[in-house]
């Protein structure tokens, strides 16, 4: 079957740097294409080069097999090629359904047609399992919710060829399951689906080839069903990977409680939540999308107003916002580490040394010296990889970022840390670094909390987990109940009468 569009010989190169070198890349219709990789193996370049966002050092497209230059996005759009950004790329001030035709509104007579607009819009949002309506004001929506939205752009127009970048990152396993039968559907249609993701299991369950880049370099392209997802992972990172979770470290169960959360609620999102975390224990938090969880501990931190009391370490924590919050030891990171947790146009040494600012100071100046020791540091605790110290924060890899965002709060010394979501859109390699790192907190005896959508991450690292559901504590799983089963149980609440009943 002739591709729809292929690449041959395509390098890309940022000054002295090539990043991309002779990648060869055939699209078919009515196939899905995953393209895996460690972070900066250069899967985002190369897609930005698919879908008219970077042009090529060298080498060429070739659309229904003719040489294609596109200009920019929007020429590959019209040449039917939709690329659905893993970052948010949504007007705020719009409604999802005006995002979703945002640049080519249908038109009756002079005027936008909203009527079909926003009818459109509903079908592509309930074909994804979104539960909210194609009016809604972007900005009222939560990271998730605008993922389904740009996944949605991508189903209103019958596109030749859908690009999609890590689209399960902030997904449940379920809102992820809607996505893969949409996918379905796409397939059946003929559409070409190039498929990007960190998440290995998902791969072997949604493509039919599978490519593999490490380094900018093309590794090997082979039929998915002849891959399981530890291939996958020993192709991407070029050796042999032990085993993803570091082991438990034991949890006294008489150890001090460093955080506790008595009857917290967050209007609109979160009501009657308690809780507590121990020193030296890992607290997952799990739920479906809107359940409440990054919002309550929002709440925790001063960052939207909440009722209910919060002790740190058995003192009552008043915080209205996140600096407070640090004082009293308990750092977060947000689960938007681009738009919240770092400063993507600033250097990593200001990045780093941000929370902690007066311990880098002299008077009224920075000692400089002092951060670049403590930049120095972080590389090295961290494993931070970087070609120089003299980056800006957006140039490092998603991994690498994340790393980033850890030091900068470790520099704050807490005795309780949050991490919300805290792989996202990581590879499998740098994913066991993290794990690791979260071990090693708790091995501390500091209070962890991970809140993620990846069960086998909560499961993996945690020694309990708290569900919520519709924005209350639905339940607790812990020992031979921590189980994939028994939390999309609590998650959805389907299947608890059966087992009531049983």
């Amino acid at each position: 079957m002739a591709p729809v569009l292929s690449a041959r010989d395509i390098a890309k190169a940022f000054g002295p740097i090539e990043v991309l070198t002779d990648i060869d890349l055939d699209l078919e219709p009515g196939r899905v294409h995953a393209v895996i990789g460690e972070n900066g193996a250069g899967k985002s370049t190369l897609m930005r080069i698919l879908s008219g966002h970077l042009a090529p050092t060298r080498g060429r497209l070739v659309l229904d097999g003719r040489d294609v230059s596109f200009t920019d996005p929007v020429a590959a759009e019209e040449a039917g090629i939709v690329l659905v950004h893993q970052e948010i790329l949504l007007a705020p001030d719009l409604s999802v359904a005006q995002n979703l035709f945002l640049g080519r509104e249908p038109r009756r007579g002079l005027f936008a047609d909203d009527a079909q607009m926003e009818r459109r819009a509903a079908q592509a949002l309930a074909e994804l399992g979104a539960d909210y309506p194609p009016d809604a004001p972007v900005r009222r929506l939560s990271i998730a919710e605008r993922q389904l939205a740009q996944i949605a752009r991508a189903l209103v127009e019958p596109y030749r060829l859908v690009i999609m970048d890590e689209p399960t990152a902030v997904l449940t396993p379920i809102e992820s399951e809607a996505l893969f039968a949409a996918i379905d559907r796409l397939r059946a249609s003929g559409t070409a689906i190039l498929y990007i993701s960190h998440r290995l299991p998902e791969v072997k369950r949604i493509a039919d080839t599978v490519t593999v880049l490490r380094d900018g370099r093309h590794v090997t392209t082979r039929p998915c069903a002849e891959l399981e997802p530890l291939d996958m992972a020993r192709l991407m990172v070029g050796r042999e990977l032990t085993q993803l979770f570091p082991e438990k470290a034991f949890c006294a169960p008489d150890a001090p409680v460093l955080l506790e959360a008595e009857r917290v609620s967050v209007p609109g999102f979160a009501e009657d939540v308690s809780f507590g975390v121990r020193a030296g224990e890992i607290l997952g938090f799990g739920g479906l999308i809107g359940a409440g969880r990054t919002e309550v501990f929002e709440g925790v931190m001063g960052l939207r107003k909440r009722s209910g009391t919060v002790r740190i370490g058995g003192r009552a924590l008043h915080a209205r916002g996140a600096g407070e919050a640090f004082q009293a030891g308990l750092a977060y990171l947000s689960e938007d580490r681009k738009g919240k947790g770092l400063l993507l146009n600033q250097s990593l040494a200001t990045n780093l040394t941000l929370a902690a600012l007066a311990r880098f100071t002299k008077g009224a100046f920075i000692d400089a010296p002092a951060e670049r020791r403590a930049l120095d540091r972080a590389f090295e605790e961290f494993d931070i990889r970087a070609g120089s110290r003299d980056l800006l924060a957006g140039e490092l890899s998603g991994g690498n970022q994340q790393k980033l965002l850890l030091a900068k709060m470790m520099l704050l010394e807490p005795n309780v840390v949050v991490i919300d979501e805290p792989t996202r859109g990581i590879d499998i390699g740098t994913k066991q670094q993290i794990y690791a790192f979260v071990a090693a907190l708790a091995a501390e005896g500091k209070a962890v909390v991970v809140i993620s959508s990846e069960m086998p991450e909560l499961i993996g690292l945690a020694h309990r987990v708290i569900v919520m559901r519709h924005g209350r504590i639905a339940g607790e799983v812990a020992g031979d109940r921590l189980n994939e089963q028994d939390i999309v149980t609590l998650a959805t609440g389907v299947g608890e009468g059966a087992a009531a009943a049983a």
